[in-house]
C-alpha cells in the first residue's frame, strides 16, 4: 500500500511539473520591464528595471519594409523580450515576416511556444509536420489565419507573384527558433560527417558541399 501511495504521489508530482512548465510562468506583478543589462537572467525572464516610462511599453521594430535580399528571400523582424523588454514575464511575443517572390521560411521549430499567424499581404503556402510525419498545409491569402502547435516543424513559402507578409504571435516572451538546415549543417562545433552521411544516406562530398552553404 505504501508503494502504491508513493507511486501515486510521484505521478501527481510529475504531472504538476509538466503542466506548470508547459508555458511561460504567469507574472506576479502588473509588469516587469526587463533590464537586459542586468545579469544573470532568471528562469522567469530578466530582472525588473527600477524606473520605467511609457516608452517601455511601445515597440517600433516591426515596421517594414524589410530587406529580403538574402538566399532565403525572407526576413524576420522580432518583437520578443530581447528587442522589446516590456514583454518581460508577460508570456507573449510577435514577429513581422516578409518574403520576396519565391521566398521561404525554412523548416524550423519553436521549442517554447505555439505560433499563430495571419497573412497580411500575398499568398503563402504554410505547413507543419506532426510527430508521425503527417503534413498539414494550405495556401493562405490576406486575412487568413493559421496556427502551428508548439515544437512542431513548420515552414512558409511565398507562392504569389509579389511580396508576402505575415504577422505571427507566440505564447512566450522568447519562443526560440531551431532552424533545421542551419542546425544540422551549420552548427558550431560541426556535427560529424559520419552522423549526417548515415542519417541522410549521402556521401562526404555531398555533406561538405551542403555545409559550405551554411558557414556561420
Amino acid at each position: 500500500m505504501a508503494n502504491l501511495q508513493s507511486s501515486s504521489f510521484l505521478l501527481t508530482l510529475c504531472l504538476f511539473l509538466i503542466t506548470s512548465l508547459s508555458s511561460d510562468f504567469d507574472p506576479s506583478q502588473d509588469f516587469c520591464v526587463g533590464d537586459l543589462k542586468a545579469s544573470p537572467s532568471t528562469i522567469n525572464g530578466f530582472p525588473c528595471k527600477s524606473s520605467v516610462s511609457s516608452n517601455d511599453f511601445v515597440f517600433s521594430g516591426l515596421k517594414g519594409p524589410l530587406n529580403t535580399s538574402n538566399p532565403n528571400g525572407a526576413t524576420v523582424a522580432s518583437g520578443n523580450v530581447l528587442t522589446f523588454p516590456g514583454l518581460n514575464t508577460l508570456g507573449v511575443s510577435m514577429n513581422n515576416v516578409e518574403f520576396a517572390p519565391g521566398g521561404v521560411g525554412q523548416p524550423h521549430t519553436h521549442p517554447r511556444a505555439t505560433e499563430a499567424g495571419v497573412v497580411i499581404e500575398g499568398s503563402v503556402f504554410v505547413g507543419f509536420l506532426t510527430t508521425n510525419n503527417t503534413l498539414f498545409s494550405k495556401v493562405l491569402s490576406a486575412g487568413e489565419m493559421f496556427v502551428v502547435p508548439r515544437g512542431l516543424v513548420h515552414f512558409q513559402f511565398n507562392v504569389g507573384k509579389g511580396k508576402a507578409r505575415l504577422i505571427t504571435v507566440f505564447n512566450s516572451q522568447l519562443p526560440g527558433a531551431v532552424i533545421l538546415p542551419n542546425t544540422l549543417f551549420g552548427s558550431n562545433p560541426a556535427i560529424p560527417n559520419a552522423v549526417l552521411t548515415k542519417t541522410f544516406r549521402i556521401d562526404d562530398v555531398t555533406v561538405n558541399n551542403i555545409k559550405s552553404k551554411f558557414v556561420v
